[in-house]
């Protein structure tokens, strides 16, 4: 049985590939490919059983996969794989589509393979495809997820004021209250980069433009956010933050 693994990460299909020849008998041949539209060739050359799918990559996301594959031709199962389980997990569930969480688990891998394989030709992949787009899309631009202690708290992204690092933590200010994230900022940084409200002043600092108060030109300059947070600016920052600033209203 053929597999092809999808992903513009070179170490992440070698980690796949490893953990699949390892862990799962049945798939006797892996391919890869480093991004969807190579992916797709291949699909249509080696028609595989299976398909491990990264949702981001350049150009286009493999949520795109439906553009170039028609509905008919779906004779194979996809597993997801993806780095943002707080973004994803709900919507992949709702349209109860198998994922893989960064970094990849042995044990996991080869449940969601014999998962996946009682599924081949039965599943309605595109429908559930088509499901997942929507659910994503209706999530992904308006909420993101925070663990915390007692679950997962979804906030809007106009109601967060900043983000800030604290070791491998990130400290988020909302409108309501203050959550302790066990993410570093940088997993934030890349989550929020589609949205056009939030600024990287410092490396410490991620700000929602939206909720500026003031800008201090004194001490270097540095921000003082609505509520009453003080933000510094890195020196290298500072003339692309004034134009950013200017161009307000």
């Amino acid at each position: 049985m053929k597999a092809i693994i999808i992903d513009d990460e070179r170490k992440a299909r070698n980690v796949l590939k490893i953990l699949i020849e390892e862990n799962c008998p049945k798939i006797t041949e892996v391919f890869e490919a480093e991004d969807l539209l190579s992916g797709v060739e291949m699909i249509k050359k080696e028609q595989p059983r299976l398909v491990f799918l990264d949702i981001e990559m350049p150009e286009h996301s493999g949520l795109e996969i439906l553009n170039f594959i028609d509905k008919k031709d779906f004779n194979f199962e996809i597993i997801f794989t993806t780095a943002y389980s707080e973004y994803a997990i709900q919507a992949f569930q709702l349209s109860a589509i198998d994922y893989l969480l960064k970094p990849v688990r042995p044990k996991i891998v080869k449940e969601a393979v014999d998962k996946a394989l009682t599924f081949i030709g039965s599943s309605q992949i595109s429908t559930k495809l088509e499901e997942l787009k929507e659910s994503l899309a209706a999530t992904n631009f308006s909420k993101i997820g925070l663990p915390f202690s007692d679950g997962i708290k979804f906030v809007d992204f106009k109601d967060i004021i900043m983000l800030e690092a604290d070791g491998m933590y990130t400290k988020i200010a909302t409108t309501a209250s203050e959550i302790l994230v066990s993410k570093p900022l940088k997993h934030f940084v890349e989550l929020l980069q589609n949205q056009k409200q939030f600024y990287k002043p410092h490396r410490s600092y991620l700000i929602n433009l939206s909720f500026i108060k003031e800008y201090i030109k004194k001490d270097g300059g540095y921000i003082i956010m609505d509520n009453d947070k003080t933000v510094s600016v890195s020196k290298d920052k500072k003339e692309e933050f004034l134009n950013i600033v200017q161009n307000i209203g």
